[in-house]
């Protein structure tokens, strides 16, 4: 009698604990999601937002750990959490990161800084950032600093690409004044003989004005490195912004200047473009930041056509190519180009290049008219993934 009494208490016991430990996986299970659930919210493309959170379960109960640029949706999380009755510990990192002592802005301080997708040069090209340019800091690993772009993107940058600054720093070089860099690539020189190199440049670099006479500024780095520009090959900053016109043809102009420009996976200078970095390098050229890839772009502004009824296009409109959606697999956007008129568009493939829709044409495109996707207008339109240097404001952490 006595040992089956012991053997259903021993039973009752193992079934108190299955209970409890499947109460225990249910809120873990259940934390998972919300944290998904807050991260398809506040960040659901990993490359404009850092959302990196997970559970870990512990003797003294559940901990939030990881790292995330949104404190508010981490605000989010808490609250969710506590409406479901799920007590957690946080200890979730909120970039930027507090050994960075302040430094949590920083001055591209090159002609062209190559963006990793890792903090390793092996890594792949994400994207590049043009000397002058503005990004937050968000954290270092080994010699390699997280940063994100004006246009949100999240990259890795070596310390020989940046120039690290303090809000106030920033603050002083965005009220200095400016030049930008007009030609599509040169040179700054140490003395107005134009004889040793400061740096090379490219088109849409910013530099701050010292001085200047009839035909040379005199400028300076980020890292205070001073040099001599020729007047005939950059324009005062303000001045070029005040001539902007926001009009197609503008946008039909710069493009051609790039004519033959390599193709460089992840390239959004004149030394060298992907398809994306094309446009996108087109358009800043003309005073508007839009979404560095293709797959973003194609949610920017009016949509337009979606059936090759290119005759509802106009010039300065973007189109995009990939692979249409089927039954079992959604559309994929691999590729944007830029209508110039007369059933042309200009793209990055293999080069900077133009090509026809036309079949008559002798550089008629068959492939990508093949895999045509839709066309969007960007030009002029209301769109938060759209801004305009007229109206920008600084990049905030």
């Amino acid at each position: 009698m006595k040992r089956i009494l012991l053997q259903k208490t021993f039973v009752l016991i193992l079934i108190a604990l299955n209970t409890a430990c499947g109460v225990h996986m249910d809120e873990k299970k259940m934390m998972a999601n919300e944290i998904e659930g807050v991260k398809n919210v506040f960040a659901p493309d990993k490359r404009t937002a850092l959302f990196n959170i997970e559970v870990l379960d512990g003797p003294s109960g559940f901990t939030l750990v990881g790292e995330t640029n949104l404190p508010k949706a981490i605000d989010s999380l808490k609250i969710v959490l506590k409406e479901k009755g799920i007590n957690a510990k946080n200890e979730v990192r909120i970039l930027p990161a507090n050994d960075l002592e302040g430094m949590t802005k920083a001055i591209i301080n090159i002609s062209a800084a190559n963006l990793r997708s890792n903090p390793k040069h092996s890594a792949e090209l994400a994207t590049q950032a043009t000397l002058g340019t503005v990004v937050n800091v968000l954290k270092k690993e080994g010699d390699w600093y997280l940063i994100q772009t004006p246009d949100m993107y999240l990259a890795w940058v070596d310390p020989g690409g940046i120039q690290l600054m303090t809000e106030e720093d920033v603050a002083q070089w965005t009220a200095s004044e400016k030049i930008i860099y007009t030609n599509t690539y040169g040179h700054a020189f140490t003395s107005i003989d134009a004889k040793n190199r400061v740096s090379d440049l490219v088109a849409g670099s910013l530099l701050k004005v010292l001085n200047s006479d009839d035909n040379f500024f005199e400028v300076e780095f980020p890292d205070s490195r001073k040099a001599y520009v020729s007047k005939e090959e950059a324009l005062e900053y303000n001045t070029w912004l005040s001539n902007l016109d926001y009009q197609a043809d503008s946008l039909i102009e710069t493009s051609r200047t790039l004519i033959g420009v390599p193709y460089l996976w992840g390239g959004t200078s004149t030394k060298g473009v992907d398809c994306s970095g094309y446009t996108k390098t087109i358009y800043f050229l003309n005073g508007m930041v839009i979404p560095r890839d293709a797959s973003q772009q194609v949610h920017a502004g009016m949509p337009i056509d979606s059936v090759s009824d290119f005759s509802k296009l106009e010039k300065g409109d973007l189109l995009f190519f990939g692979r249409k959606a089927t039954e079992t697999t959604s559309e994929k956007v691999v590729h944007v180009g830029m209508w110039i008129g007369d059933n042309q568009f200009i793209h990055a493939s293999e080069m900077v290049r133009i090509s026809s829709v036309d079949k008559d044409s002798p550089n008629y495109d068959e492939f990508n008219v093949g895999r045509y996707l839709r066309t969007q207008r960007l030009l002029n339109q209301e769109d938060p993934l759209l801004k305009n240097l007229n109206i920008i404001k600084p990049l905030k952490n």
